[in-house]
């Protein structure tokens, strides 16, 4: 993926201590940006949870956000 295909920015408030943790991490971890580890931790954080990425090209009203009909919902509401 290349800068040009990242067009949607996201905005979080964050507490020092929570930003603290990301740098340490990403200084850790050698990433070149606070984007990038904060990419990577959402990435590693959601593959742990199983949750699928949506294939580039495919409808939401197909399948939500993830892979699989509703698989996302089912496990929170197994909890």
């Amino acid at each position: 993926m290349s800068m040009a295909d990242r067009d949607i920015r996201m905005q979080i408030m964050l507490q020092p201590e929570e930003l603290g943790a990301i740098d340490d991490w990403r200084f850790l971890k050698r990433m070149p940006s606070r984007a990038a580890a904060v990419r990577e931790l959402l990435r590693r954080g959601l593959a742990a949870e199983d949750v699928n990425l949506a294939e580039i090209g495919k409808r939401s009203s197909s399948f939500g956000v993830t892979v699989g009909d509703n698989s996302l919902r089912r496990k929170r509401r197994a909890r």
